[in-house]
């Protein structure tokens, strides 16, 4: 099943069931996880939660997909601060071995700012 899941690509995650801070419901995710740990057949991916609730000024916590960007018919923010490992299963649909769906991939100027905030949430730097 990991075949199919790519990093620099948004799918439709179910989140369900949440705790506390967490995100939850069936939202956009961007995959972060190395394609060398997908291709591999590993159990969980590293995702970043998106949500239309979104947040002036709050990089390095969000960054900002503009409503133009392919398949968003909202402006979103991804939520850097909400990076998780999420099992595999919660990408594809439950009556299938289908995703639930594979949305875009995220645009290289995008994905460097992802790749930045990153760093700086973890002290990489």
């Amino acid at each position: 099943m990991t075949m199919d899941i790519e990093r620099g690509w948004i799918y439709l995650a179910d989140l369900e069931p949440q705790h506390g801070t967490e995100s939850g419901k069936t939202r956009p995710v961007l995959v972060i996880q190395t394609d060398l740990l997908n291709r591999q057949g590993h159990p969980s991916t590293l995702v970043i939660p998106l949500t239309t609730n979104v947040v002036s000024n709050a990089k390095p916590l969000r960054v900002g997909v503009p409503k133009p960007h392919k398949g968003f018919s909202q402006v979103s923010d991804l939520m850097i601060d909400q990076i998780r490992a999420i099992d595999n299963l919660r990408l594809y649909r439950r009556d299938s071995k289908k995703l639930i769906k594979k949305i875009v991939q995220l645009e290289s100027g995008l994905m460097a700012q992802v790749e930045d905030c990153i760093k700086k949430v973890f002290d990489l730097n």
